[in-house]
């Protein structure tokens, strides 16, 4: 698989990172182990996780991270891993609740390093942002803590343009690290924003788009395939996706993309996850898409797309945006 330099860091990354937020809990503790074997094997390097992670399901909390902390120590590959992990998320059962004051962001941290058995985490992400909270005041204690050797750098989940520009603009002035990449809600799908009851999410669109563009800051989009959407619409079972699923994507645009996505597929003797994610991975800045996988089928097939480089026009074409 090929890696690419997150700009602005020594970090070299594979170009798909494996996402976990099953792994410990939907995929069980064996089959965990055995898939992230199978991702290293496969040339991958880069994986994300949360301390939030399968909160939301009964069992122990922050299981993902557990799991691949034990995974780690068991195995000794921690030196082969670009280790990334999300701190700062609300209590689930009181979304509206921000958790970014310091004495937040440290306790989640030092929780995070113990339960992946690490004494550092490569890639530190902010899970979500509080407008509320002056950028100053975070970027301080996220740079107090790569001084401290606890993280080595950091990254913003779920910010907007605005507050990314506001925090970079900061750093840049004070003399401070800022942040390392962004992760946001995006594919080649078109989403309906309004069927996300989230609010808290934060997609692609065309301001962060700028600005990624003009400060070459990276992306690690999630939800990179759209839930599976185009290969399910592939295989005929999109109807099978979850109602509230089926609402968020449910757009004559998706259908049209659909079609561009097998004419390119046949075109390139490729498969229609290779065109899904080598379409993130032709953007003009260093994008690295984030996948979720239920087996070793899915796995190889979306490592396998690490390898794909579309061309900008290829990547225009299935927007839409050229023929």
């Amino acid at each position: 698989m090929r890696t690419a330099t997150l700009p602005s860091t020594d970090l070299d990354v594979s170009a798909i990172c494996l996402g976990t937020s099953d792994i410990g809990s939907k995929i069980e503790r064996r089959r965990s182990f055995r898939m992230l074997d199978q991702f290293l094997e496969l040339g991958g390097t880069f994986i994300d996780t949360a301390s939030v992670y399968a909160n939301w399901l009964p069992g122990p909390e922050s299981i993902s991270e557990k799991t691949i902390g034990e995974w780690l120590s068991s195995s000794g590959k921690r030196d082969r891993v670009v280790l990334a992990t999300k701190g700062a998320h609300p209590d689930l059962r009181t979304m509206h609740v921000s958790r970014l004051s310091r004495a937040e962001i440290v306790s989640d941290l030092d929780s995070s390093l113990r339960n992946l058995r690490t004494d550092v985490i490569d890639l530190y992400w902010l899970h979500r942002d509080d407008v509320r909270r002056p950028v100053g005041e975070i970027l301080e204690t996220l740079n107090e803590q790569v001084q401290a050797g606890k993280i080595r750098y950091f990254g913003c989940s779920n910010w907007t343009a605005q507050r990314i520009r506001e925090a970079q603009d900061h750093a840049a002035a004070h003399g401070l690290q800022g942040f390392a990449g962004d992760q946001m809600m995006w594919s080649l799908a078109v989403i309906d924003r309004s069927a996300i009851a989230d609010t808290t999410i934060v997609g692609m669109d065309d301001e962060l788009r700028r600005l990624h563009v003009t400060s070459g800051l990276a992306a690690i989009p999630y939800t990179s395939q759209a839930n599976g959407l185009f290969q399910k619409m592939a295989a005929g079972v999109a109807g099978d996706m979850r109602p509230n699923l089926q609402a968020v994507y449910a757009s004559p645009q998706n259908h049209a993309r659909f079609e561009r996505v097998m004419a390119l597929a046949r075109e390139l003797s490729t498969t229609v996850t290779a065109i899904v994610l080598g379409y993130l991975q032709a953007q003009p800045f260093t994008t690295v898409p984030i996948v979720g996988c239920q087996s070793p089928q899915q796995l190889a097939d979306s490592a396998a797309a690490g390898d794909v480089l579309l061309t900008p026009e290829q990547a225009a074409y299935l927007e839409g945006a050229a023929t």
